[in-house]
């Protein structure tokens, strides 16, 4: 079931990207890039090693049985109290399901685009700033993972919440389990990564005037789902927020003041000495 879930989604994502290839991005930025690839591939080589050994890390943690050291469901839900329920007053099948996909399918599809969008530019800053800032996210939200579980608000509230994913569609949890686990919620990735994505569209907005208008809506309703969907808790996506401006400004600080070539000589006048 998972390898049907996967294909249909690669499919869907795939002609979501193709779409917004043709429509945002020039023919002579995809000519330039295929004739300047190598060149391109080596600076931003060190970021995408980076980026990749994150997501390692995130996998073998959603393989280990161990939770967190502090439990904080109770905590969490006592500090924001029934808030997360005033979602089920606007509850509909077709906002159900508007945002069911925008949290499989278009938050996959958000994270991509960018990434290709930023590779065909001239400077590859932005890129590389992008990448960065989703190992920042990645590394920082998997390590207050280590330390605080905590359950959403559908374990919490089980039936009083009906806005629920996997009520909708149970196919869904079969992705959603490869990427995250229950306990997992603070804060929330998908709401950093979401916001992320939506900072970068403003930065870019000049390059890609039409990309900022999808992915600021994108981002707002992926932020959305994950309350509405009974998914995070509100705290969550504050704290989401907070993660997504810090890695952001971080990576804004880092990247660019030193290149691999820059590492090196200095690590070998250092060996020298």
């Amino acid at each position: 079931m998972l390898t049907e879930v996967l294909v249909g989604m690669v499919q869907i994502v795939g002609i979501m990207l193709a779409i917004s290839i043709a429509l945002f991005i020039s023919r002579e930025a995809l000519t330039t890039t295929l004739a300047q690839l190598r060149s391109r591939l080596q600076i931003t080589g060190p970021v995408l090693v980076v980026l990749g050994i994150a997501l390692l890390i995130n996998r073998m943690m959603r393989q280990s049985e161990e939770d967190g050291i502090f439990r904080m469901t109770t905590a969490i839900r006592n500090l924001e109290g029934e808030f997360i329920l005033i979602f089920q007053d606007f509850e509909t099948t077709r906002l159900t399901a508007y945002f069911s996909f925008v949290y499989v399918y278009g938050y996959a599809y958000m994270l991509i685009f960018p990434a290709v969008a930023y590779f065909v530019l001239s400077n590859t800053r932005m890129f590389r700033r992008l990448l960065t800032a989703y190992t920042l996210n990645y590394l920082i939200g998997l390590s207050v993972y280590l330390l605080i579980a905590a359950y959403g608000p559908r374990q919490f509230f089980g039936d009083e919440m009906n806005t629920v994913l996997y009520d909708f569609g149970p196919e869904y949890q079969h992705v959603t389990q490869e990427v995250n686990r229950n306990t997992n919620v603070f804060p929330s990735l998908h709401t950093s990564l979401a916001a992320t994505v939506g900072i970068f569209a403003f930065y870019t907005r000049s390059e890609y005037p039409y990309w900022f208008v999808v992915a600021l809506i994108l981002s707002i309703s992926v932020i959305i789902s994950t309350m509405y969907l009974g998914i995070h808790w509100a705290i969550d996506v504050v704290a989401g927020l907070a993660l997504a401006a810090f890695c952001v400004w971080v990576s804004d600080q880092v990247v660019g003041r030193w290149t691999l070539s820059d590492i090196v000589d200095r690590t070998r006048e250092t060996l020298d000495r």
